[in-house]
């Protein structure tokens, strides 16, 4: 087969029952995908073309040989059916033609029924009470046709709505693409879950290839955002620039960087939150955020998250790692965080938002900011003994000439403390609860209250639905079945366990929700220490820089940790014993091998501790068991070197009368009698490895060897391992240091 033919298109159509989305709920069926049974598998197999191959040899099949069965055989000829990938279906509703292209989830569906997700049944134009009854296979049919869809290149989006700005659309297309869609069809209706929680549909109004449908695995597509029309894009416009241009009487602050050295003045509409960023803080003190100038004590909440990998999120009242929705003292609340918080070790910054708390129950009428001051500060470390002498303090205060009022509870002189009750009798009345003393029939009197079911209590209307709404109302997960009634255990919720918390995934490096089961994790999850998208997405595989094996993405950290102690028990290169020379005896390979020349037969081939280009000069055929003839040809060639030279202009050999004078150094030797008795001491260490022998080089040997003794001298690695690098990457200095730190132990 000519490997250039197209692949024959697989063919396959049925009709089957949609099966309610109440029976496939803990599929969890999203995006595009689908269910079906396991008889579709079967015959998707047999409807698959064979894909007949062929290996580049000179024999040919023969079914009647009896060793044609063999393995050899088989990676020769190999006829197997196999289904392409990703494998795409397209659906078409019989009643009013709509179509909608679509991936495979799974084949698990009973027999003759189709599982639809809530998109495809939207698409497909599916009420729900169609498919009522169709567990029996009595329900509403649809047929579907398998369909290889080609790779996408581009789509062109519209919103449906005007005011559509969200900080990150690519990391939130990538994430909602890549969690649950195989394929985009044209003029369908893409819905998009934002960072809150809340769903943006997009018409995909055209795609590329031209067609009613791309495929969008293992493909770069390029999406282009556009309004459906000139007033949507003018009124999104408007929206976004009011909300770019606060600070008016009327709207809420935009919000912005906190620092540590001033205060922030802002003011937030009833319901709204103004975000703030502490970047940086002193994470040695404890550190205190607090709001003043409160108008109203009941108004304000204060919440904040520390921003890390494991925490995205804007804190809000519903998530969020610390909160007060206590009542503003003396117009002022706040909140302190410990420098041992386990919540900000990992911490890139502080998040930090200001809410405002509107009564459900007040009319949607124009309603007044609440304006605030905020500030963050280090807080001084809380010492018993300040505490203690504070309350001594406040004992003294009382002489012993006063007494204490029995209805307000105040200290008053003895000698009057008969006016003092008549008075206070006639005016005042103290709560039994709480011991707080208000003035007869006054407003805060008649609106003071005490929780039936905690130790709160307040005085106003609004205190008290705002506590009931806080604290015991029903609350509700939206990502998973957990519910409570209160705010903050629903906030440490979403902040900790939720599987819809956002993380940064640190294989995908996108803003992802976690996953998982809240209630019973995964042991892999629970060992790990990944959450389960991280566990999930980084099971897909890459090569190693290193070594060039395939390797899960969340194995390569333990797998590079292995490549490090591989490197610290590694053995030193040996290298070329002439002292100019920048090469190793056995050779260096493309992944850090050491002795794969000896390896591939091509060894230096010497005893004396040469590599092969310094010792070639040196080389005759004949036999030599005692070494006599080697000592005179080295000795030749030191006298040829110190009395005429090697005439190269690089050569910066001090054992050669050229190299001396490229150096500035005194020429000596230059006759016999004076460069024999200078030869004679480096004769005689011929027997010793350890002794440097002194021979000119070619001029990009000894550059290799300088550019090595110049990074050895920095004392990180040793001298082998620098030329080592050297002749691996040429002498390129940079290069040479990522080889070192990727192959070489680190000199102790």
């Amino acid at each position: 087969m000519d490997i250039d033919t197209p692949a024959p298109q697989l063919r396959w159509s049925g009709s089957f029952d949609v099966i309610s989305p109440a029976a496939i709920s803990s599929k969890n069926l999203r995006g595009d995908k689908i269910l079906l049974p396991q008889s579709a598998l079967e015959q998707l197999l047999a409807a698959a073309p064979s894909r007949t191959q062929y290996t580049s040899t000179f024999t040919s099949r023969d079914r009647f040989n009896p060793y044609a069965a063999t393995s050899g055989a088989r990676s020769n000829y190999d006829d197997s059916q196999q289904l392409p990938h990703p494998l795409t279906f397209r659906l078409v509703n019989p009643k009013n033609n709509h179509v909608v292209y679509t991936g495979i989830r799974e084949f698990s569906a009973p027999e003759g029924c189709v599982g639809l997700s809530a998109y495809l049944l939207e698409a497909l134009g599916i009420d729900e009470k169609d498919t009522r009854g169709s567990e029996e296979g009595s329900g509403f049919q649809i047929a579907v046709h398998a369909h290889q869809l080609p790779k996408g290149s581009f789509v062109r989006l519209r919103p449906l709505e005007a005011g559509y700005n969200p900080d990150d659309w690519k990391s939130l297309l990538e994430r909602q693409l890549r969690d649950g869609f195989t394929t985009l069809t044209r003029d369908a209706i893409l819905p998009v879950l934002g960072v809150q929680g809340e769903t943006f549909k997009f018409l995909v109004d055209k795609v590329e290839p031209e067609g009613n449908g791309i495929c969008v695995v293992d493909t770069d597509v390029e999406v282009d955002i556009e309004a459906l029309d000139e007033e949507q894009a003018r009124e999104t416009l408007r929206q976004i620039m009011s909300k770019a241009q606060p600070g008016s009487t009327q709207s809420t602050s935009k919000g912005g960087e906190l620092d540590i050295w001033k205060s922030v003045q802002a003011q937030v509409l009833p319901g709204e939150y103004v975000d703030f960023t502490l970047p940086s803080w002193n994470r040695t003190q404890p550190l205190e955020l607090e709001l003043s100038d409160v108008a109203s004590p009941d108004v304000l909440d204060l919440f904040v998250t520390p921003r890390s990998a494991q925490k995205r999120g804007l804190p809000r009242e519903t998530a969020h790692v610390f909160g007060n929705f206590d009542p503003a003292i003396d117009g002022t609340k706040s909140i302190t965080i410990s420098p041992t918080n386990i919540e900000i070790q990992d911490a890139e910054s502080l998040l930090i938002a200001v809410h405002a708390y509107a009564d459900p129950e007040d009319s949607g009428e124009q309603q007044t900011p609440v304006q605030f001051t905020i500030r963050a500060r280090a807080a001084e470390a809380k010492d018993s003994t300040t505490d203690s002498s504070a309350l001594n303090r406040s004992m003294q205060e009382h002489s012993p000439h006063d007494e204490q009022c029995k209805n307000c509870l105040q200290w008053v002189p003895k000698r009057t403390m008969v006016l003092h009750e008549n008075f206070c009798r006639r005016n005042n009345i103290i709560c039994p609860q709480c011991k707080s003393v208000f003035k007869k029939g006054s407003d805060e009197w008649q609106t003071h209250w005490h929780c039936e079911l905690d130790e709160a209590h307040g005085n106003s209307t609004f205190s008290k639905k705002k506590h009931d709404a806080i604290f015991h109302g029903h609350r509700q997960c939206p990502s998973c079945d957990f519910s409570t009634n209160s705010l903050s255990d629903l906030a440490r919720h979403q902040t900790s366990v939720c599987p819809g918390k956002l993380i940064l995934c640190r294989f995908c490096h996108l803003e992802v929700p976690q996953e998982g089961d809240p209630i019973n994790p995964s042991p892999e999850v629970v060992l790990s220490g990944m959450t389960a998208h991280e566990l999930a997405d980084g099971a897909r595989t890459t090569e190693c820089h290193l070594c060039d094996k395939i390797i899960r993405l969340r194995d390569m950290e333990t797998h590079l940790k292995h490549h490090e102690l591989d490197k610290v028990s590694r053995a030193k290169p040996e290298i070329c014993r002439n002292a100019n020379c920048g090469r190793t005896l056995h050779g260096i390979g493309p992944k850090g091998q050491i002795g794969t020349g000896t390896a591939h037969g091509q060894g230096p081939g010497n005893d004396i501790g040469l590599c092969s280009i310094c010792f070639g000069p040196l080389y005759v055929s004949m036999h030599d068991p005692d070494g006599k003839a080697m000592r005179r040809r080295i000795e030749r060639r030191y006298l040829g070197q110190l009395m005429t030279g090697c005439a190269k202009k690089h050569c910066g050999n001090e054992w050669c009368k050229t190299g001396r004078a490229n150096i500035n150094l005194e020429p000596k030797g230059t006759t016999a009698a004076a460069a024999l008795p200078l030869v004679k001491p480096l004769v005689n260490e011929i027997a010793d490895p350890k002794a440097p022998m002194y021979f000119c080089v070619d001029e990009a040997n000894q550059t290799r060897r300088t550019v090595a003794e110049m990074i050895a001298a920095e004392r990180v690695w040793e001298l082998e391992w620098c030329i080592a690098a050297a002749e691996a990457e040429k002498g390129n200095p940079d290069r040479m240091r990522e080889w070192l730190q990727a192959w070489a132990p680190r000199a102790i």
